[in-house]
Parts: structure tokens; sequence; C-alpha cells
């Protein structure tokens, strides 16, 4: 049986979700959002990098975010997000592992986020100490269905792509 330092590539995938409420910054992949709102959250409520950290956590069968960065610990409290992408990636290379890839996807109805694209690709590549175009940011809308569709929440989902060292 191949154990995790013998495996050549892991793929992870994540996924996180907040509330939309008013009074707080929308802040997506590191970057701040001109909008009436932001997210629900005990840190800053990133749901890209959250996602990008269940991502790499998952990788290495790490468990989650929450198993990392409990949301009742006072300590987390508005924390950056960044820093939880930086520790998952702390343990991606104590695993030997190197991050080759990332491809998201933001699901928000509104504000409309392609004009924002190059920022968040830009503030991820140095989050992640990638370049660019290893790093994908799609936007979608839910059609108007669901919590998201109804302006309610919002989604994001990421996948990485881990090669060994």
């Amino acid at each position: 049986m191949a154990t995790l330092a013998t495996q050549p590539f892991r793929i992870g995938h994540g996924w996180d979700s907040h509330r939309i409420e008013s009074g707080r910054p929308l802040i997506i992949g590191g970057v701040t959002i001109p909008a009436e709102f932001g997210l629900a959250g005990h840190s800053d409520a990133d749901i890209l990098l959250h996602a990008i950290t269940d991502a790499l956590l998952g990788a290495l069968a790490l468990g989650d975010i929450g198993m990392h960065f409990p949301d009742w610990a006072p300590e987390w409290k508005d924390a950056g997000s960044q820093q939880f992408v930086i520790h998952a990636m702390e343990l991606v290379r104590r695993e030997h592992f190197r991050l080759v890839n990332v491809d998201s996807t933001v699901i928000l109805e509104r504000p409309k986020l392609k004009d924002f694209r190059g920022a968040i690709r830009e503030s991820l590549s140095v989050i992640l100490q990638l370049p660019l175009e290893a790093i994908s940011v799609k936007f979608k809308t839910a059609e108007r269905v669901g919590p998201v569709g109804e302006g309610r929440s919002s989604e994001a989902h990421a996948v990485v792509l881990l090669a060994a060292v």
C-alpha cells in the first residue's frame, strides 16, 4: 500500500459557503471588493481562501479548516484568511509536496466579479507563491436559484494538485 510519501500526486477539493451580511467587507481571494455587504463569519469570511485551504488540507488527508482553525477559538475572531492558507502551504511543504495548480470557482449573484479576476489571481499568486498561469479563478451566478441565487449567501469551490518533491 502506498503511503503519502510515496504517492507522486495528490488532488484536493475544497468548498465553502457564508451568509451575506450588511456592514462587513466583501473579501474574496485576499481582495476587498466594493459592495454594500460582506460575508458573515468568525474570521474575515474569505470564501475563496477558505475553499483553497480545505483543498490543500484535503489533498494531504489532514482534515478541514475547522479542525485547524475552530470557529469557537477567540484567536481566530476576525482573522485574515491568508494565514489559514499559509499554514496549509507549510503542511504541504512539510509533507514533501509542492502546489502545482489551483482551479477555483466563486458563486455569487452580485456584485459581478469579472473586473476583479486579475487582482484576485495576483493576490493568490503572492499568497500561494505560484505563477499566475497556474491559478484559475472563475465566477458564476446561481441563476437566482437557492440561497446563493436569492442573494442570501455565496459559495466557493477549489481544486488543487500537489506533486511530490
